[in-house]
């Protein structure tokens, strides 16, 4: 492996950070190396917020229930934007809907996560670790709203970097083969259950012997509690990306 592979490998959650900070040129640079990430059909259909008001930090934290968000050192969010893009189609004169579809919201979906990706690479190539929020989405509305994020736009994720203050244990990951098919999908022979057990094994001694927040878990448990736990909000989350102005149908 070569460097950057190495640090891709190694890929863990930093959820606590020294009091460094990270240089403003430095944060520029990784921008810069972010902003050259693919993009659907060049358009772009993505912007990032960089989150540094103390206030809205913390109202950010209270939706994703995480406390340690305000003290990360650098936070970024990425938002699904195609109204900036429908801002310039209007100007040159267009006057219909398409930038409202499903297919430009997946568009910069696309875009978003890859730009968030993008980003972390930079980041850990540089020895440097970062966490992704996905929680950010848990009440999108109010996400929207301490964002104050026009139409045509959702937040997708959040990403905190910043120099680490820990050295977790790297969290073991599914057997490539139940993920990879050749030619379609990777089907399972038998039941699920066998078919991930070796996994379940592997996860429940990762979560015994981690040096923090030790606990009795596998990976089954963890999907099947997951499902009991219902989230109204994320559920319905079509909902809140048609209040933000997209069609769910085009006709």
């Amino acid at each position: 492996m070569n460097e950057t592979m190495k640090h891709q490998h190694n890929h863990r959650s930093i959820r606590s950070f020294d009091d460094r900070p990270v240089e403003a040129e430095m944060v520029k640079q990784l921008l810069e190396i972010m902003n050259r990430s693919a993009t659907s059909s060049g358009l772009q259909s993505y912007s990032v917020i960089h989150l540094t008001d103390p206030e809205k930090r913390q109202q950010l934290a209270k939706v994703c229930q995480q406390a340690y968000i305000t003290q990360i050192p650098e936070l970024f969010v990425f938002i699904v934007d195609n109204y900036r893009n429908y801002a310039i189609a209007r100007a040159k004169g267009y006057e219909g809907n398409y930038h409202r579809t499903m297919d430009h919201f997946f568009r910069g979906i696309a875009d978003a996560y890859l730009a968030a990706q993008n980003l972390m690479t930079a980041i850990e190539s540089l020895d440097m670790g970062g966490i992704f929020l996905g929680s950010i989405i848990n009440h999108p509305m109010d996400t929207i709203q301490i964002l104050e994020l026009p139409v045509l736009t959702f937040p997708v994720v959040g990403l905190g970097f910043g120099y680490p203050a820990e050295s977790p244990n790297i969290k073991p990951r599914m057997d490539v083969s139940l993920k990879v098919g050749e030619n379609g999908y990777p089907y399972w022979e038998d039941n699920i259950l066998d078919a991930i057990k070796d996994y379940d094994e592997v996860m429940s001694h990762y979560y015994d012997t981690r040096d923090h927040n030790q606990r009795s878990d596998t990976f089954s448990n963890q999907i099947f509690k997951q499902a009991l736990n219902e989230q109204a909000d994320r559920a319905n989350i079509l909902e809140a990306v048609e209040k933000q102005g997209y069609l769910l149908r085009y006709d």
